[in-house]
């Protein structure tokens, strides 16, 4: 056969199936070649194309066609679906890119790699981009943890057991452990350095070096530990760290306090939750002779106590945050600092940055100063004492604290004022509930507890966005460089998607989404308020923003209808806050001429990235702790009844939400009293002949069937299926569905990106509730849901 035809057809058969690559044996057959002389001509043909760029050569070996001029390739995020198939997360505003099992080129969840794509995105059309994974940039699967077993060991091949991978994104990933590390004993939980990814000869295979065992599978608190260590969470503080935190005195000296405004005379107090062990802000206030109210938050100076390029600094910056976990903390600074020094303790001089704020009648800031100073709380007061004094006028407790009394009830006063001044300029309120759970001395959870946010909790949040708003507008209106919070405008797309959805409803906005501001979404909320269908409509509004972040640009605060803001409140457990105090400090002694500012420009980027992804580091490994102790605790209560509310609702089945907060799912598998089709634009599971009727905000009742700790899965089985209301939705052409029943062996599609994106593993500790929680934070109030104080 001529080359030069074999060539013609090799590209005339690759042109039939653009998306498509190839094995050469499975060109040879597709072009109905015969012959090893002829294979061994299409080998060398297919290289010479190769060189010459007329084919493309995938990880796994295989030919497609070649990367075309007008083909992009970008870089993002590789999401790996534990059925083979991907999705690459460029940018929040624009949809990912759907890759297919055969072109991850062995990609792991989470990897940064490039991309090309093969097909874009069409308006009007549900399915997203279509690419290739060309390269993999960056792996974030560098750490193996789990369960040794000596199982699978071959001496002769210096493997000397393996690892049971809990991640059920790896869960078809077999690990070896070679025996170049330590020599673990059975059934420790160590970890592991890969060394070996998988690759074209071997897919399905990874293998590491045993760097060091951290506890035993039923040893009480590995199980924790085991989460820590598969986030790489730093846990133990290194060597130089812990001997430079020897040197930082226990108490402050005369000549720190030197340069600072001494304002040990004047009252103020921490308020924290009753398990708080680290209070990082003080506050005050007083009415002024002019009938002006008085705001004073102090907030520890850390950045006095460490100091830039110092073992401490770079330890900090690597954490990044602090990990509240059930029954720990995983501070960003040893406990030295965080509850002794930086602590701002009662009764003991303490170092502070202070935000100092006079506001008028309607709590506007009318005048503030920004400075280093010296305080002495009056008392450590907690929540639930300061709600006693507020809400419940308890006699004994006013007795106790009769001298702070009347303060807070002036604190009060001007919360009010700054709520409804926030409400006034549009914040958005969501309203959710956050869970503690309780453990015994072995770190099992005996009981979740559902916490009841009061005007104290609500107050301190106030005060605390005060202040971060007075201070990111001091130095935005210097124009110079500065870090802020940043929460952008949504996307008009995804605005427009979410009008659409709320036309479903019989309810419009006002206003185009193409200029969308915070007023017409609260406006949403308010028209929706007490419905049934208000949750299902804040979970889809949440779904339609933004991620909040830190950026160098003072782009505004979206939820919080803010024009700036930052975080300037909790430098003990977060890095921004504390790097704000250093150029507040920076920009006071060197101020702010051109040399001061190019000493930190080149460097706010990076702080701003590197935060940032730490930050939803530390969100993950929370949920992952959470999710894990909800479903041990539901383990004791298998075969209980339960009410509920339905949380989300997919193709799948429904997740619903026990009023302990406990999320599980109901698999379509078990809705067996009729066929149930998914309607995506109702976000509704309805049932063929019944018309019964699953959306979000419904109430139910659930009976617990299964748990499984180690993937966090609780599974329940609905009951009473008969009590369901009928709807007169809509089911779609059957030609058109791809929904449907599993049990009934329906169709699930082809990759239409809306199904695949987000399946029952992804979906299970990662649901419509907790989907917002990596939009920021669990949502539970406007700050709640964007930006935490604790």
């Amino acid at each position: 056969m001529e080359t030069n035809k074999l060539q013609a057809s090799v590209s005339h058969f690759l042109n039939q199936h653009p998306k498509e690559s190839f094995t050469a044996e499975e060109i040879f057959q597709n072009l109905n070649l015969e012959g090893a002389s002829v294979f061994n001509i299409l080998v060398k043909e297919l290289a010479i194309m190769e060189r010459s760029n007329r084919v493309h050569i995938t990880e796994q070996g295989k030919f497609s066609l070649p990367i075309q001029a007008n083909q992009q390739v970008v870089h993002g995020v590789f999401h790996a679906n534990d059925r083979g198939f991907g999705f690459v997360a460029v940018d929040p505003a624009v949809p990912d890119i759907y890759i297919s099992d055969e072109h991850t080129a062995f990609a792991l969840n989470q990897d940064e790699v490039d991309v090309r794509i093969t097909r874009a995105a069409k308006p009007g059309d549900d399915r997203g981009p279509e690419g290739v994974v060309t390269k993999i940039t960056e792996r974030h699967f560098t750490q193996a943890v789990g369960v040794f077993q000596k199982s699978g060991a071959d001496p002769e091949k210096g493997i000397i057991g393996e690892i049971e991978l809990r991640d059920k994104k790896l869960a078809s990933y077999h690990f070896d452990v070679l025996s170049s590390g330590i020599s673990p004993q059975e059934g420790a939980v160590i970890t592991a350095t890969v060394t070996q990814y998988p690759n074209l000869k071997h897919p399905k295979l990874m293998a590491g070096v045993a760097t060091e065992t951290i506890g035993f599978k039923d040893d009480p608190g590995v199980d924790i530990l085991q989460v820590i260590y598969q986030h790489e969470v730093p846990y133990e503080f290194p060597d130089d760290v812990k001997e430079e935190i020897k040197a930082i005195p226990d108490v402050v000296t005369d000549a720190e306090k030197v340069g600072r405004k001494d304002l040990t005379g004047e009252t103020v107090v921490t308020i924290d939750g009753d398990d708080s062990k680290d209070f990082d802000d003080a506050v005050g206030v007083y009415k002024m002779a002019n009938g002006h109210y008085h705001l004073s938050v102090n907030i520890a100076d850390v950045s006095h106590y460490v100091k830039e390029g110092s073992p401490l600094d770079h330890e900090a910056y690597r954490r990044s945050t602090s990990v509240y976990l059930t029954d720990r903390v995983v501070p960003m600074l040893p406990r030295k600092l965080s509850n002794g020094i930086c602590s701002l303790n009662p009764d003991v001089e303490r170092l502070a940055m202070t935000c100092e704020m006079e506001m008028d009648s309607e709590g506007k800031v009318v005048d503030h100063k920004i400075y280093p100073s010296v305080i002495k709380s009056d008392a450590r007061m907690t929540y639930s004492d300061v709600n006693k004094i507020l809400e419940s006028h308890d006699e004994k407790t006013r007795a106790r604290y009769a001298d702070l009394v009347p303060m807070f009830e002036t604190m009060a006063e001007l919360h009010k004022l700054l709520l409804k001044r926030r409400k006034h300029r549009g914040a958005i309120e969501f309203d959710d509930n956050e869970a503690q759970i309780i453990v015994d001395e072995t770190g099992h959870p005996i009981d979740i507890k559902v916490r009841v946010r009061g005007t104290s909790e609500r107050m301190i949040e106030s005060f605390m966005l005060a202040a971060n708003e007075t201070v990111a507008r001091h130095y935005s209106e210097l124009k110079v460089p500065f870090l802020y919070r940043v929460h952008e405008t949504p996307d008009s797309e995804r605005m427009l998607s979410f009008f659409e959805f709320l036309t479903n409803f019989g309810y419009s906005v006002k206003g185009s989404s193409k200029n969308i501001k915070p007023k017409m979404l609260q406006s949403v909320l308010k028209q929706v308020s007490g419905s049934k269908e208000e949750t299902m409509i804040s979970v889809m509004m949440l779904r339609s923003m933004k991620q909040a972040k830190y950026s160098e640009d003072s782009l505004g605060h979206f939820g919080l209808a803010a024009k700036y803001y930052t975080h300037f409140t909790s430098p003990i457990r977060r890095y921004p806050d504390m790097f704000v105090h250093r150029l507040i400090r920076h920009y006071a002694e060197d101020g702010i001429g051109e040399d001061s500012q190019a000493q930190y420009v080149d460097k706010i980027p990076e702080v701003a990235a590197h935060t940032s992804k730490l930050e939803r580091r530390g969100i993950d490994t929370e949920r992952d702790v959470d999710g894990m102790k909800k479903a041990e605790y539901m383990g004791d209560h298998i075969g209980e009844e339960f009410k509920a509310v339905v949380s989300s609702v997919m193709k799948f089945g429904l997740f619903v939400e026990l009023d302990n907060t406990v999320e599980g799912l109901v698999h379509i598998s078990q809705m067996k009293d009729d066929y149930y089709e998914y309607v995506e634009n109702q976000m509704a599971l309805v049932g063929r002949n019944t018309h019964r009727t699953y959306q979000i905000g419904q109430e139910l009742e659930v009976k617990l069937l299964r748990v499984d700790k180690d993937q966090s899965e609780v599974d329940f089985a609905l009951l009473h299926p008969e009590k369901t209301p009928t709807s007169e939705i809509q089911l779609p052409p059957r030609q058109f569905r791809n929904g449907g029943n599993y049990k009934s062996g329906s169709r699930q599609g082809s990759h239409n990106k809306n199904f695949h994106k987000k399946t029952t593993s992804t979906y299970r500790n990662n649901s419509a509730k907790k989907f917002h929680s990596t939009n920021s934070h669990k949502p539970s109030s406007t700050s709640k849901a964007y930006d935490r104080k604790k």
